[in-house]
């Protein structure tokens, strides 16, 4: 089994909460993690379990044994309840994990119920380290650092297999592109659908199917609500719903806007992102390196390859990191900005394997404009760091991997 970079904070989690919720998408190995640490294991994909847990809680969660993990617990939030009046008459630290393929805690009566009994961390399909056994390596703090050093290796062929595959662990057992294909396109209709017809009530799922192949070949852009309503078909109101269900089911994700008084005016409206570059190649209908390199989307997919990999990143991290889109109204564009305090990394996506200075030139202009010391690197595919000067750096993308 591979090691998993959040093992040693959902350690830590267990050891100070009585509670702790991992969460994250189905088959990302939540699972496998969990059976790692505990014993006593019990899953509500297991309909005569969830049915027991139902129609009586009290009784369920007294007949167990503890610590216990309960998987897939927003099949059965009613026995939430129970579990807070256990944790008021008897707290023990670690007694409870729970894991959930859908964030329970978006219900506001369901995070009230376990406030201050319960510590949520997020878990992500297999990142780019991990697969590369390098699970204790960091990027985001190295960035911070200024430490910028990649060994010297061949890592191309590496990295575009990566982008392709994605993070799901099943992947890694599978050999060819069609045995590939089989397995992204059982998991969309086994899961995103089914758990998207589930939490959102959905009546007409091929519908919310051609929202997300719409939205798939927007992934890396800025959300424009109106025009995805007018090419699928549906309401604003609708477009509304199916977000927040991809949300809650961590296939897509929205990045936050930047804003600083610089004397410039911005976009206020989100980027865009899938959640695995690996189920994005399959909506693309992208299989091999040709593929990838020949399509309009290339550079969509290099850039939601890195924003899955910060994401990672600063959700296993143990600082408190920030990350935005920046754009302004005279099209500007930085595709990602990070803060840790008041250190600020400006960063640029680039699918290219050579570099200029004009690759920072937006980076240049918000450095010139912010009050703070702003470090500019741009992510490419070449094999040397070249530094431009203090605080201008090109990185090759083996940074990642």
């Amino acid at each position: 089994m591979l090691k998993r970079t959040i093992e040693e904070k959902l350690k830590t989690a267990l050891k100070i909460s009585p509670v702790v919720l991992l969460s994250g998408a189905r088959q990302i190995g939540k699972s496998t993690l969990s059976l790692s640490l505990y014993k006593n294991y019990l899953t509500f994909d297991d309909g005569e379990l969830k049915l027991q847990a139902k129609e009586n809680p009290k009784g369920f969660i007294r007949q167990i044994d503890r610590p216990i993990c309960l998987d897939e617990i927003q099949k059965a939030p009613n026995i939430l309840e129970q579990i807070k009046i256990e944790v008021d008459s008897k707290r023990k630290n670690g007694d409870f994990l729970l894991t959930g393929s859908a964030n329970i805690l978006d219900n506001k009566e369901v995070k009230d119920t376990l406030a201050g009994r319960i510590i949520e961390l997020s878990l992500y399909p297999l990142s780019a380290k991990e697969k590369s056994g390098k699970d204790k390596e960091t990027i985001v703090q190295r960035l911070f650092s200024g430490d910028f050093k990649v060994k010297k290796e061949n890592y191309y062929d590496k990295l575009i297999k990566y982008i392709l595959d994605g993070g799901y662990p099943e992947i890694l057992k599978l050999e060819t592109a069609m045995e590939k294909s089989l397995w992204f396109s059982s998991y969309i209709s086994t899961y995103i659908e089914r758990d998207a017809r589930d939490l959102g009530e959905i009546r007409d799922t091929d519908s919310f199917i051609k929202f997300v192949n719409v939205l798939s070949t927007r992934s890396g852009t800025i959300l424009n609500k109106s025009n995805l309503s007018a090419t699928v078909g549906i309401t604003d109101r609708t477009v509304e719903n199916y977000l927040g269900i991809l949300q809650r089911v961590y296939q897509g994700f929205l990045l936050k806007p930047y804003f600083e008084n610089i004397g410039k005016q911005f976009v206020k409206s989100p980027k865009f992102y899938l959640g695995d570059s690996g189920v994005l190649s399959h909506f693309l209908k992208i299989k091999t390196k040709d593929d990838l390199l020949n399509s309009h989307y290339c550079g969509a997919i290099f850039e939601t390859f890195v924003f899955d990999e910060l994401q990672k990143d600063i959700a296993y991290s143990n600082d408190n990191i920030d990350m935005y889109h920046y754009r302004t109204n005279d099209k500007k564009e930085i595709d990602f900005i990070l803060k840790n305090g008041k250190k600020t990394v400006a960063i640029e996506v680039k699918s290219s394997s050579t570099i200029q200075k004009t690759d920072f030139k937006h980076i240049i202009d918000f450095q010139n404009r912010s009050k703070e010391e702003v470090l500019g690197v741009v992510f490419y595919t070449g094999d040397n760091t070249i530094e431009l000067d203090d605080n201008l750096v090109a990185i090759p993308m083996s940074f990642l991997i």
